[in-house]
């Protein structure tokens, strides 16, 4: 077995490791500075506030479902390096549109953004999945999707911090507005030159018909991917983890300044917080499972998930109300007396999470011939997509109707026990 961290020093793995984490970490400076405006410039209504955060979440992972089935054929039946070049060079485009819309505060211009970013990165995704069994050896593939996945959440964790950072001097007007602009556009030029580096990656069999219909082709993709047990298995359980990401991704920001009536330091730290936690249970699942692309951890994964979810809803329902209408800063909220049990339990869901969901995109890459891997990956996207915008939309009707952000938090913890009996099933079914 090859050590993840020696992957690091490939010249096949290193320029994707760098490439995928510049694209997921300006992915996330743009999102939290945009959530965070929104949440705490703009708008001034909590029920207002909470239902932009599940609508942007939906806009973001709505071309997910749409042109997965189009990236994946694409993926396959191209040259996934030549790809990787062209959708960077698209990522420039569509963050100089970002850019406006946080300078003028626009919440239109900011969804058309975030909308392209989706669609950046559903044509993104199924590469960076895909690409591994070409690249890597098999005993090097779990290290390999574990190293993706967990840098996908370091990025999250520092452009959420930066994002967060940057924004909260903006909105206190320490710093204009259009240096954040700035930031996302040297960030998609960055991103671009890494691309650069990653070396051919072409087809298995190439110079393949794409079909661009992209409803028929969506349909296809799904229904020759889900008729493989194992694969309808883990995909599935993914859907549910991703879906439940979403609910709780969309909920942190309303959920700190509402309930927890903190400032956006704070939000940060809860985004921040989560992101290493998953992080971490990514790469600790190579050593649990010595290698071997395995779904035994999973179910008892899920389930801790879901207590430590269940106990984030007890501690946080148990909160002192507001003492007048000022925000707690980050020094302040950490002089609280639940707040350190706030954060344990946030971390110890999001360790578990990544414990939970990387075996099972390493199912999705072995399980399947080689040509095949990136069409796999995205009728994953398009059925975990379609689960996110679902988890979304039902958030913000929940949201409607007067449900609290705190009450939704059950609904995830009964999500995860769905996802355990999933993946014991394909524990069951294949190990």
């Amino acid at each position: 077995m090859t050590p993840s961290i020696r992957l690091l020093a490939r010249r096949n793995f290193l320029p994707l490791f760098i490439t995928q984490f510049l694209n997921a970490f300006n992915d996330n400076i743009y999102k939290t500075s945009m959530v965070m405006l929104v949440t705490y410039q703009i708008y001034q209504d909590p029920t207002k506030e909470a239902i932009f955060n599940a609508v942007a979440g939906g806009v973001f992972i709505l071309p997910f479902f749409l042109f997965s089935a189009l990236a994946g054929q694409l993926a396959d039946w191209r040259d996934k390096a030549s790809l990787i070049r062209f959708i960077k060079t698209a990522e420039i485009f569509i963050m100089a549109i970002g850019a406006v819309g946080l300078v003028l505060h626009s919440i239109p211009l900011m969804l058309v953004a975030l909308f392209a970013m989706g669609a950046h990165s559903a044509f993104f995704g199924p590469i960076k999945y895909a690409i591994l069994p070409q690249h890597l050896e098999p005993d090097e593939i779990l290290p390999g999707t574990g190293l993706v996945e967990a840098t996908t959440y370091i990025a999250i964790l520092i452009g959420t911090i930066v994002g967060g950072a940057m924004q909260g001097v903006i909105n206190e007007g320490g710093m204009p507005s259009w240096w954040m602009g700035i930031a996302v556009l040297t960030l998609a030029v960055i991103g671009r030159i890494t691309g650069n580096f990653v070396p051919p990656a072409p087809p298995e069999v190439p110079n393949q018909l794409v079909d661009l219909h992209i409803i028929r082709s969506s349909i296809r993709l799904v229904s020759a991917t889900m008729h493989i047990p194992r694969l309808f298995l883990a995909i599935i359980a993914i859907s549910f983890f991703w879906a439940m990401g979403t609910v709780l991704a969309a909920q942190f920001p309303p959920l700190v300044k509402n309930v927890l009536h903190a400032d956006e330091g704070v939000a940060t730290l809860m985004l921040a917080t989560f992101s290493v936690g998953v992080a971490i249970g990514s790469v600790a699942i190579n050593r649990m499972l010595c290698g071997k692309v395995s779904a035994r951890v999973s179910p008892v994964a899920a389930i801790v998930m879901g207590l430590f979810i269940v106990d984030l809803y007890w501690t946080i329902g148990g909160w002192p109300p507001a003492i007048d209408q000022s925000l707690m800063t980050f020094e302040e909220f950490l002089l609280m007396p639940r707040a350190e049990h706030v954060l344990f339990a946030l971390f110890g869901m999001a360790v578990a999470g990544g414990i939970f969901v990387v075996p099972l995109y390493a199912f999705l890459t072995t399980t399947v011939p080689k040509a095949e891997t990136a069409r796999t990956v995205a009728a994953n996207n398009i059925v975990n997509s379609g689960a996110m915008v679902f988890a979304a939309l039902l958030l913000a009707v929940l949201l409607h109707f007067g449900r609290s952000v705190a009450d939704t938090l059950l609904m995830v913890a009964a999500a995860s026990v769905v996802a355990a009996y999933l993946a014991w099933r394909l524990h069951k079914a294949c190990d």
